[in-house]
């Protein structure tokens, strides 16, 4: 199995985040993708590859031009106005207010485009998702011309950015970008399958109005668990996309035997959609020791992970997401992609 990679995810690195009224280290940093990188490149999968470069047209297939363009001068605009370290918001449209046209401020655009803190603008932050696009894209090229499987190395992650706002550490969303260039190559059915701990609410929203694209997340309850606001069971997709959205929140404690019913419910739903492809939005923060997520799942289960996608019997794109528990993300994600190879 091919790996995409590159190290233009070092030049996004935050100062800092809020966390529990705090400001702390962030837990999204550049080691996450360090750690992969050294465990798949010593499990010897295959070859460790650059990304080519497909320009903004594939990114533009799924996010706004203003807000892509929005991404990629608002911490040149935040230091023009002597403003030191991360651009960060500091209000949001909240309910009653209007949100149908976009601020001339910055201040007013960067809560326009948002909808979290924690998501910084940094002064390497465009560079590193324009290039995790890329790297996203190349895998999915890969497979469309014929890899069985090939994994997108991306950093930051992207299954929480929607079309015009980020969030919750992503910018632009990885596998969306992913699904919508096989449908634009011949993929007449694509089918997103997000394992992460956190419900993948901006690709949820990008797809929800569509049939083409099954979206099915099994994440932490949103009642209790970030994102909050979207990933209920009963959000199935809304006309044509009725039923094309399948969603399985599981509650604190979630151990290995629930969520893997809940991953065989959702195969199950997977094949009778019948797609060309998967996309597989690969988060391992579902890990027992993770710091912001609270699952139980050990590694040993994430080779299990990797055979269940492999049953699914179908070519696959694997795009890096969550997993915060540093000292041990390089070895869940070279597990989940062993368990793949060898199954």
């Amino acid at each position: 199995m091919k790996t995409i990679y590159s190290p233009a995810h070092l030049e996004h690195h935050a100062q800092g985040e809020f966390n529990r009224g705090a400001l702390v280290p962030p837990y999204e940093k550049p080691q996450r993708a360090e750690w992969v990188r050294e465990a798949v490149e010593q499990a010897a999968f295959g070859p460790l590859l650059e990304p080519r470069d497909f320009g903004l047209e594939p990114v533009l297939r799924v996010h706004d031009a203003g807000y892509v363009a929005f991404l990629q001068g608002a911490h040149a605009e935040w230091q023009a106005l002597g403003r030191p370290g991360d651009a960060i918001p500091m209000a949001w449209p909240g309910r009653g207010m209007r949100d149908d046209r976009v601020p001339e401020s910055l201040d007013g655009r960067l809560g326009h485009y948002s909808y979290d803190i924690g998501t910084p603008i940094t002064p390497g932050t465009w560079e590193a998702v324009r290039t995790g696009a890329n790297i996203a894209l190349t895998a999915t090229a890969l497979v469309q011309e014929g890899e069985r499987a090939a994994f997108a190395l991306c950093r930051p992650p992207g299954h929480h950015a929607a079309r015009d706002y980020l969030g919750g550490y992503c910018y632009l969303n990885n596998a969306a970008i992913a699904a919508q260039y096989l449908r634009d190559h011949g993929a007449a059915r694509v089918a997103i399958f997000d394992v992460d701990y956190h419900h993948g609410n901006g690709t949820q929203s990008i797809f929800y109005d569509r049939d083409d694209v099954l979206f099915i997340s099994i994440h932490g309850d949103p009642l209790t668990e970030y994102p909050y606001f979207l990933g209920h069971a009963e959000e199935r997709g809304e006309g044509a996309g009725e039923g094309f959205n399948l969603n399985f929140p599981l509650p604190h404690g979630t151990t290995w035997e629930a969520w893997s019913a809940a991953f065989d419910a959702g195969a199950e739903a997977l094949r009778r959609f019948a797609p060309d492809v998967v996309v597989v939005s690969l988060g391992v923060d579902t890990f027992e020791q993770d710091p912001i997520s609270n699952f139980r799942l050990r590694t040993e289960h994430f080779p299990l992970i990797g055979r269940r996608i492999q049953a699914l019997d179908l070519p696959t794109v694997f795009i890096m997401e969550g997993g915060y528990a540093v000292d041990e993300i390089g070895a869940n994600v070279a597990a989940v992609l062993r368990g793949f190879e060898a199954g």
